[in-house]
């Protein structure tokens, strides 16, 4: 009995300690060097083995939250876009819709919400030891096209 008691209090301590670990790193995202250049972060050791373990194996992603940080609800439970998955034209380009109702091609809905966040996180760039040299990497740019 005293085994299973002491068995019950390590793994309830071990679960705390883990999800409130995580919670952590996923809620503050400074725990693992980020890289400030302008308006962009970038953290340099992502797509290294000394990457963080939250990292996704991606080359970038492209996601749709509120002004709360939470993701938006929608009728097609759509969030966000990844590279491997985005619809591009014959000549590799593309474009990303953000709107509240349907469009063809790339069409992220906004779920009804006026005001939102749309956050682009990038995967094994250039960024790292030559930018903090002072050289600067040159970084995407997003383009507002039109509204309605």
């Amino acid at each position: 009995m005293r085994l299973l008691l002491g068995s019950l209090f390590a793994l309830i301590v071990a679960a705390v300690v883990g999800l409130g670990a995580t919670y952590l790193a996923l809620t503050r995202g400074a725990a693992f060097g980020p890289l400030t250049i302008g308006s962009w972060t970038a953290w340099p050791k992502n797509g290294t083995t000394d990457a963080d373990p939250y990292v996704r194996a991606r080359f970038w992603t492209l996601t749709l939250y509120n002004t709360d940080g939470e993701l938006v609800a929608n009728s097609i439970n759509r969030s966000g876009f990844t590279s491997q998955e985005i619809v591009r034209h014959a000549d590799g380009a593309f474009e990303i819709v953000v709107a509240p109702r349907a469009r063809g091609g790339n069409w992220l809905p906004t779920g009804g919400v006026e005001r939102y966040i749309l956050l682009l996180r990038l995967y094994d760039t250039a960024v790292g030891v030559s930018t903090k040299a002072g050289r600067e990497v040159p970084m995407p740019s997003v383009t507002v096209k039109g509204c309605s």
